[in-house]
């Protein structure tokens, strides 16, 4: 289970580099940087943070299985409404209501605000001394 959640956050993290990078490059070569908070989001909490999960996954053996697929789960739904959330709310793509926008936001920043304080738990429940080989 565990080496499954590894693989998995470290191919979305790669996802969410590679759509961060894109915005990047979008907007040094337009000029416009209206990406610029989706972009660092972005990167910061769907490139940086899956990556990182991924490989603490991968180095270290955790006790709690279904702990770590609910911080799995809640990393990736979380991560991805809060960006969603946030293009909504300040680019208005679609010209969709600013209350939907807004709730969308926030709900995705709730999710991943407890994806975090999972895996703070799941970094106590480690097993002592014994790496993954």
């Amino acid at each position: 289970m565990q080496e499954k959640w590894s693989l998995r956050l470290i191919r979305i993290a790669a996802i969410f580099g590679l759509i961060g990078t894109v915005l990047g490059s979008h907007m040094a070569g337009t000029g416009s940087y209206a990406f610029r908070p989706i972009h660092a989001h972005i990167l910061l909490v769907g490139w940086l943070s899956m990556f990182a999960w991924g490989v603490f996954y991968k180095i270290y053996q955790v006790r709690a299985s279904k702990l770590i697929t609910m911080h799995g789960w809640t990393a990736i739904i979380g991560s991805i409404g809060l960006t969603t959330g946030m293009w909504l709310q300040f680019l208005k793509p679609f010209n969709i209501n600013e209350t939907v926008a807004l709730v969308f936001y926030i709900v995705g920043g709730t999710i991943l605000l407890i994806a975090f304080a999972l895996f703070v738990v799941v970094t106590f429940l480690t097993e002592k001394g014994n790496k993954r080989t």
